[in-house]
């Protein structure tokens, strides 16, 4: 059996400190934050999880090459283990959105699903790669919203899919290094999703607007700041070091949705997962 250090290895188990929000985000949205979000949240994780393994099981070969210490190449997984890992948590991931969230959160979890295995299978190494990792962030905020009303969710759900295309395109440039060109459109999409992420719910007045902006702010600091250096030099740490940025950062972007459509408190909660993810990358990779 491989080691728990090596199943964390494989699942970037601390990277999943940027997943809940995503959920709260969309309950938030969606009207339906109750007790029940915690066990969407819970299924998000076993999603997000499960692609990372099925990740790095249909990429053995390149990893041998490029990236050797991780678990499957250094031979601390075998290929089947991590197969194993990925398609049973997806299976817990969907039942427990089940569990939570009856039909209405599986009919989201099962094409939830399907898209993180279709971009770690087929997309992830395409044009499409970006759109369709993008995707699976908007329908993980959707999951959250599902028991609610799912539509007053899409703009934050568009909103996570924005800032997750900007990570997915910088993480095709981790080995070979970015032209300048990259880092500098990323960084004016982190400014249009910050922008968007700290407009108040104008439409039913509640929260107030300096929670979501002061969040949205620390979002792009963060996250844009890392873009930067990367737009100084585009080497392959400088893109490793934003897409790791972009990951453990999510949480003040979510807290400042949740807090848009809302829940202020609830928004400074999530947020306040982001200095633990970035204390937890420095020891287990999130990319």
């Amino acid at each position: 059996m491989p080691s728990l250090r090596a199943l964390v290895e494989l699942v970037r188990a601390p990277a999943a400190l940027s997943v809940p929000g995503d959920v709260v985000a969309g309950a938030a949205a969606g009207g339906a934050f109750r007790p029940r979000t915690a066990g969407l949240a819970a299924a998000s994780v076993c999603l997000y999880w499960s692609g990372m393994a099925a990740n790095d099981w249909a990429d053995r070969e390149l990893d041998a090459v490029e990236r050797p210490e991780r678990p499957i190449p250094s031979g601390r997984v075998t290929p089947s283990q991590a197969l194993g890992v990925a398609a049973g948590l997806t299976v817990a991931g969907v039942a427990l959105a089940a569990l939570a969230g009856g039909r209405r959160a599986l009919a989201v979890a099962l094409p939830l699903a399907g898209t993180v295995w279709a971009y770690d299978l087929r997309a992830k190494n395409t044009p499409a790669g970006p759109a369709v990792m993008a995707a699976c962030r908007g329908l993980d905020v959707l999951l959250g919203a599902a028991p609610g009303r799912v539509v007053r969710a899409l703009p934050a759900a568009l909103t996570v899919a924005a800032h997750t295309y900007t990570v997915t395109a910088l993480s095709r440039r981790e080995v070979s290094g970015a032209d300048r060109a990259l880092p500098a459109a990323t960084l004016a999409g982190t400014a249009a999703v910050a922008l968007s992420a700290g407009l108040p719910a104008a439409r039913n007045g509640r929260g107030a607007a300096a929670v979501p902006g002061a969040l949205a702010a620390w979002y792009a600091a963060g996250y844009g700041a890392a873009q930067a250096r990367v737009a100084a030099d585009p080497s392959a740490a400088r893109v490793r070091a934003a897409v790791g940025a972009g990951i453990t950062g999510l949480p003040p972007l979510q807290g400042a949705l949740a807090a848009s459509a809302g829940a202020p408190a609830t928004g400074v909660v999530v947020a306040a997962f982001a200095p633990l993810a970035r204390r937890l990358a420095r020891k287990v990779s999130p990319t």
